[in-house]
């Protein structure tokens, strides 16, 4: 019989010995920021650390790279105190909209309370997660980090309900509850598959975003009842849209032998944003019966996006791009 180790808990000052110098610079890095991101299920890009927020400075501002929406990090290393909790108020106060992600060693009930209710309150623009953070060992194996999520968001609770009384009210058309149903019966896909995509909630659209691992990206499913088709995009957005597009347009042989299909690449030059789409023609988003089919091609097809264009997102660099102005040259 194989010999097991036993797990060991370590304190985290022996990892750690400050928050703002030790334990914030390790989790804003890359692999330590995926690890939490994993955790709440979203896919996190650093924007900034000990960023000012009216009075106060957080330790981290994210983005979610699937809608560009800021996710605000608060830690500690110690248990949960009221101090901490003002200072959340108060970035929620700042920012708007916002996900605010509280880490500590162990919450104590009125702040996991305290929590639960802010989720309870609030409007559907900010999310509150409270984490606790543990380190173990086995034997003399590095230490590891573990988060464990002690409140969420209820999101799923009040969408179904806001949604439930949307229909009854008769707010959604019928093309809006179809879409809201498409979206999440694909969600549902997704899972089943052990799919890596994540995408934000599903929502009575004809579109739904997907993170593709950078701000002023998106990875976008698509679907048109009038013209019968389905879509798999990747939108580039923001000031610096064109070059990155032109960029990955270098890349555009490449990129369509590994997917194993041509790919239309829309420039769009005078709106700031520029496409890469694939498209399933001839099929009818309003034909309920075939959408396993439908489901497992936009899986598919977001997959394929996200394995061929993740790496080479994140690594584009708009100051490499040098502009072809010899169409702007004057004519004789």
């Amino acid at each position: 019989m194989a010999s097991l180790g036993r797990l060991e808990r370590v304190e985290l000052r022996e990892a750690w010995d400050n928050e703002a110098t030790a334990f914030t610079p390790w989790l804003a890095g890359d692999e330590n920021i995926t690890l939490l991101g994993d955790a709440i299920g979203i896919e996190l890009e650093v924007e900034a650390q000990e960023k000012s927020v009216g009075p106060f400075k957080a330790d981290i501002l994210c983005k979610d790279t699937a809608d560009d929406h800021y996710v605000l990090i608060e830690n500690q290393l110690e248990r949960t105190d009221h101090k901490h909790l003002g200072q959340l108020l108060t970035y929620a106060a700042g920012l708007h909209a916002v996900t605010i992600v509280w880490i500590a060693d162990r919450f104590t009930e009125e702040h996991r309370a305290a929590i639960d209710w802010l989720n309870e309150i609030t409007s559907s623009e900010f999310h509150f997660f409270g984490l606790e953070i543990e380190l173990w060992k086995i034997g003399d194996s590095p230490i590891a980090p573990k988060f464990n999520i002690v409140c969420k968001p209820n999101d799923w609770t009040s969408d179904v309900s806001r949604v439930a009384q949307s229909i009854t009210s008769g707010e959604l058309t019928e093309t809006k509850r179809l879409q809201l149903e498409y979206w999440t019966q694909l969600q549902n896909v997704l899972a089943e598959r052990g799919s890596q995509i994540n995408g934000t909630k599903p929502r009575p659209q004809h579109w739904n975003n997907f993170s593709i691992g950078r701000s002023a990206f998106r990875l976008v499913a698509t679907v048109n009842t009038q013209k019968q088709a389905l879509g798999v995009e990747i939108y580039c957005l923001g000031p610096n849209a064109l070059a990155h597009f032109e960029l990955l347009r270098e890349r555009q042989d490449k990129i369509e032998s590994e997917m194993k299909t041509e790919l239309e690449w829309l420039e769009l030059p005078n709106r700031r944003a520029s496409r890469i789409v694939t498209r399933k023609r001839d099929t009818d988003p309003a034909d309920k019966a075939n959408w396993p089919q439908q489901h497992a091609w936009i899986a598919g097809q977001l997959e394929l996006m996200y394995s061929s264009f993740r790496a080479r997102v994140r690594e584009l660099n708009a100051d490499d791009y040098v502009a072809d102005h010899d169409d702007n040259e004057d004519e004789d």
